[in-house]
């Protein structure tokens, strides 16, 4: 397909479908002798969008004459902004002619999403504290419109086609695995995302570019009810891996569970730690066996070769909570090997930063009548004991 750009103006209703989309925001004149950006950076954004696909350009500009109320449009706005992959901020203020007032509004809803790019000419003024913001949130930041429609392109990327409901799932949610596995599965039980709002993400990296959790407000049209369930924020990260490593015992209540205890804020419990299976993800790691062993290594320091490793299955975690998943393992270790962690129980691991764990040895029976790990490890545990029995059984 051939690259194409629409514009879409204040008021307008944009098209069903598109690989990307762009929101200008910034001053814009309230007189028709003063000059707006919005002409030439459409251009721009015309000249450079040379991927095959569809960009859609929102401008709050009208197609005709000139702005001067933004009371009758403020919805369209919002919600072009939310439904565009990039919200292209370039601010070159004048306190007599656009003084960007409702921009500095703008920038403050949107300056923290991972959906923004700046730009502002040097002359421009009062703009100290939103740049400030930008580059101490890795907002890419330019002073030249060219590079700031360049910056914005760059986040783009090849974009996505999305089509209806899916237009509202901005480019930095849409491509992560997490979200995806979601919307395969809601799409094989027939259902229709009719749109969604972006809430909230969580991410890393030196621009802070790897989206870590993510919170979507969605409608669903739920093809089972036919009905649309509107009241509802899915929340996700990357899948799990998490390891039962057990020593058999005379009975199941005897079987030895290694465990790791490790401080996290969300904690609700007598001594505020959690104790769970050793797990975790890692955004690099796409194999959940090598995640796994990765895991392993780092939270209790014992290395395991793969063909140790016993895959049990994969579910959601807290279906009522979150989205992702955890892939569960075991592996039944010597009794040389439980010695090896009874020794290690006063040291600390962990990744070496945020993360510190520390092993605990129990055993099931234990674990069950201490309330010793939540209901979802609870129910990890019960599943790999369970399928390790039926093994060694037909063994």
């Amino acid at each position: 397909m051939a690259s194409e750009v629409v514009v879409v103006h204040a008021n307008e209703t944009p098209p069903q479908w598109w690989d990307a989309a762009v929101f200008l925001a910034g001053p814009l004149p309230r007189d028709p002798g003063v000059a707006s950006w919005n002409p030439e950076a459409i251009a721009l954004l015309r000249d450079q969008w040379t991927r095959p696909g569809r960009l859609v350009v929102f401008t709050p500009e009208l197609r005709e004459g000139v702005l001067t109320d933004y009371t009758g449009q403020i919805e369209w706005e919002h919600r072009a902004m939310h439904d565009a992959d990039v919200v292209l901020f370039w601010v070159p203020r004048d306190l007599a002619t656009m003084p960007a007032l409702t921009t500095n509004i703008e920038w403050g809803i949107w300056y923290a999403t991972g959906k923004v790019v700046y730009g502002a000419p040097p002359e421009a003024v009062k703009n100290e504290y939103l740049r400030h913001l930008a580059e101490s949130r890795g907002v890419p930041v330019a002073e030249r419109l060219g590079d700031t429609v360049a910056a914005a392109l760059a986040m783009i990327g090849d974009g996505a086609r999305r089509e209806g409901g899916e237009r509202s799932v901005p480019l930095l949610v849409w491509r992560t695995e997490s979200f995806q596995t979601w919307y395969r599965a809601q799409v094989h039980a027939g259902n229709v995302l009719e749109g969604a709002s972006l809430e909230w993400t969580f991410r890393s990296g030196a621009r802070r570019e790897d989206v870590v959790f993510w919170a979507a407000h969605v409608r669903v049209r739920v093809s089972a009810e036919d009905r649309v369930k509107t009241n509802e924020v899915v929340l996700s990260r990357p899948d799990t891996s998490q390891v039962l490593l057990y020593r058999p015992g005379a009975t199941l209540d005897e079987t030895v569970i290694v465990l790791v205890r490790e401080f996290r804020s969300p904690a609700s419990t007598p001594d505020g730690f959690v104790h769970e299976l050793p797990g975790g993800s890692s955004r690099g790691q796409v194999d959940p066996a090598v995640q796994a062993l990765d895991e392993v290594r780092e939270e209790t320091g014992m290395s395991f070769t793969a063909d140790r490793l016993r895959p049990v299955g994969v579910r959601q975690v807290a279906a009522t909570v979150s989205a992702h998943r955890a892939h569960l393992f075991a592996a039944e270790i010597t009794e040389a090997e439980l010695e090896w962690f009874r020794a290690q129980r006063d040291v600390p691991h962990g990744d070496g930063g945020t993360e510190r764990t520390w092993i605990e040895l129990a055993s099931y029976g234990e674990i069950r009548r201490r309330a010793l790990v939540d209901w979802a490890t609870l129910g990890m545990i019960a599943q790999a004991l369970h399928v390790s029995e039926t093994e060694a059984g037909r063994r």
